[in-house]
């Protein structure tokens, strides 16, 4: 049996080389791929969220993956209707559907999706940076800056309900020209037709995938290269022409002028012509000769970036709309489906608002004018102050009470790592000073809430957890609290500060998703699933995996001691645990586990 790299390795050849999938069906026998896939996704926090059944990670075992594998040799499997829920939408009081699947279909699409994604990446466009391994949002930033500048018009997309409205004959036609294997084909008809249950009724889908879908955007993007592939192919080509823009005449009369009165000695004559020609564009921004055309898509949002007349832009809105319609049955959203001018309002894609600087007073130390036209990522307007509101009432910052019952430790890492966040991810941006504002109200707030929970003053908490962090701008003043470990572990850490709001113009990491340590082996937990033994009476016969969502939920109210089971648990800091099918049952019910389960067994069966 081959390992899960080689058969994925094979797909990936096949895929750069351009050559069709025979057989892709059967890789879905192979089990290699699915303890890969379940090392990748039992982390995820909808692991422990059931879907339509009770079915979640907790109970995984290794004849579970042998049982789908029977069912599809017989070609037996059904998939289970996702249970359908809404969250908020994000800056928007609208609400978007999102499908819980069930723990079995959760697995077998991420076996499905390691194999489409093995052999459709290497053929995918380097303009399409959503859902991909290597890229994410910050190397589609990088893209537009500083590779757009000069662009005059920014044409900014987003599809209507993209998720929701993927044709399914459209869909499987575009699987079908790279895949020649019905079986796989009928597999992926009958999820997208599994329908989904609202408030416990059924509806069937007749167009889309289920968003929130282990292999959703892995189809959203096959489907979209049709899109990147007709805007590289038709759009690109007829609107990319010329090398530079000719020289624009007035500019060159006044040059001219300028330097014969230089010669002449006339400085007064001579500065005023300069002045004159700093108001003047140095280059026809007119030229027919000349146009630029950029293409950047993430998921279902993508921008254009145009160089050339009004008109021609709306032209190749209008030819974009019209490609979606026709060829994918796709609609263009009429209210966030915009022309904008860069260099009079901002266009807004991946949070971030995109100008084309100008201003005719920035010179360089030649004296030439330096950022016309260059390619400006801001921080949008209110961004800070959005994320600020959480710690603020009535304007200032306040205590968070939900928190006074979590450890130091906690509390603070909790408060760097949700600034961090907000931070780093607007790492490329030039206006960064508005998170000095959100950095004082953080701080003020979780020096509040620390000093609530011991009841004791403000400053009392600064001289208690003050100390000098050690970043790589050198030492800063911070909060820190440290907890030691006996033998020879390194101490827990947690700190407040050290953040620098400088901008980085080229990020280190521009992987939204890295690979993992363990991409060329099995991961731990797979190790000890496969060991078949289990971890508190030793037994191993039916182990299979005990998983709880959070460590917090191993902690105790009041002075009660902990079980064996889950004093393991807090002491490898690991969210699972390998044991039998006695012991687990045991661990649910509030039983003893381990010898005790045995004896306990036993004592119930002389009682019998």
């Amino acid at each position: 049996m081959q390992s899960a790299e080689a058969v994925l390795g094979i797909i990936r050849e096949c895929g750069r080389k351009g050559l069709p999938l025979e057989r892709l069906y059967r890789c879905l026998f192979n089990p290699e791929l699915y303890l890969l896939a379940y090392g990748r996704i039992y982390r995820n926090a909808g692991a422990m969220t059931p879907g339509s059944t009770p079915e979640t990670a907790d109970g995984m075992r290794l004849d579970k993956i042998q049982d789908i594998i029977n069912t599809l040799r017989a070609e037996r499997y059904r998939w289970t209707p996702t249970r359908r829920v809404y969250i908020e939408k994000k800056g928007s009081t609208k609400k978007r559907p999102l499908g819980v699947t069930s723990w079995t279909d959760k697995l077998l699409q991420e076996v499905m999706r390691l194999l489409l994604e093995a052999y459709y990446e290497p053929q995918f466009s380097d303009r399409s940076h959503g859902f991909r391994p290597g890229r994410g949002c910050r190397t589609a930033l990088q893209s537009i800056c500083p590779g757009w500048r000069g662009t005059t018009w920014f044409i900014e997309g987003d599809i209507t309900d993209c998720f929701g409205s993927l044709d399914h004959s459209i869909m499987r036609s575009i699987l079908a020209e790279k895949i020649h294997d019905g079986r796989f084909l009928r597999l992926i008809d009958g999820l997208l037709r599994a329908g989904y249950l609202e408030e416990w009724r059924y509806h069937a889908t007749l167009s889309g995938c289920p968003q929130g879908g282990v292999i959703s955007p892995v189809l959203s993007n096959i489907y979209l290269d049709r899109l990147d592939k007709y805007i590289e192919s038709n759009l690109l080509p007829a609107y990319n022409r010329g090398k530079q823009r000719q020289f624009n005449r007035a500019y060159m009369r006044l040059r001219d002028a300028a330097r014969r009165q230089a010669k002449l000695g006339n400085r007064d004559k001579t500065r005023m012509l300069w002045q004159q020609m700093q108001r003047l564009p140095s280059r026809d921004p007119t030229d027919p000769g000349f146009r630029r055309l950029h293409y950047c898509r993430y998921a279902d949002d993508w921008l254009l970036g145009f160089t050339g007349p009004k008109r021609e832009a709306e032209e190749i809105k209008t030819k974009v709309g019209e490609f979606l319609h026709s060829a994918l049955k796709l609609e263009l959203s009429p209210a966030k489906t915009l022309i904008t001018h860069g260099r009079t309002r901002p266009a807004h894609f991946l949070g971030y608002e995109i100008t084309v600087y100008q201003s005719d007073t920035k010179h360089s130390q030649r004296g030439w004018r330096s950022i016309n036209g260059q390619i400006g990522l801001k921080v949008p307007r209110g961004v800070a102050h959005s994320k600020a509101k959480p710690y603020l009432r009535h304007g200032k910052p306040i205590h968070r009470p939900e928190r006074m019952t979590d450890s130091d430790f906690s509390i603070i890492a909790q408060y760097q790592a949700e600034y961090r966040g907000v931070v780093n991810y607007y790492q490329l941006a030039v206006n960064r000073h508005p998170f000095e504002r959100l950095k004082y109200v953080m701080q003020c707030s979780l020096t509040k809430t620390l000093a609530h929970k011991y009841r004791i003053s403000v400053p009392e908490v600064y001289r208690r957890y003050r100390a000098v962090l050690a970043t790589d701008h050198g030492p800063r003043q911070g909060l820190q609290v440290v907890i030691e470990r006996g033998g020879d572990r390194k101490p827990l850490v947690a700190q407040w500060g050290g953040i620098s709001l400088a901008r980085t113009t080229v990020v280190k990491s521009l992987d939204d998703h890295p690979p993992k340590v363990w991409s060329n082996q099995r991961s731990e937990l797979v190790q000890r699933l496969l060991a078949e033994a289990c971890e508190l009476c030793g037994s191993g016969q039916n182990t299979e995996v005990h998983h709880i969502r959070h460590l917090k939920d191993l902690q105790r109210k009041g002075r009660a001691p902990k079980p064996e089971w889950a004093e393991r648990m807090a002491s490898r800091r690991r969210k699972t645990l390998v044991v039998c099918r006695r012991c687990h049952h045991a661990i649910h019910n509030g039983q003893p586990t381990g010898q005790q389960t045995r004896n306990t067994t036993l004592e119930s069966r002389v009682r019998s």
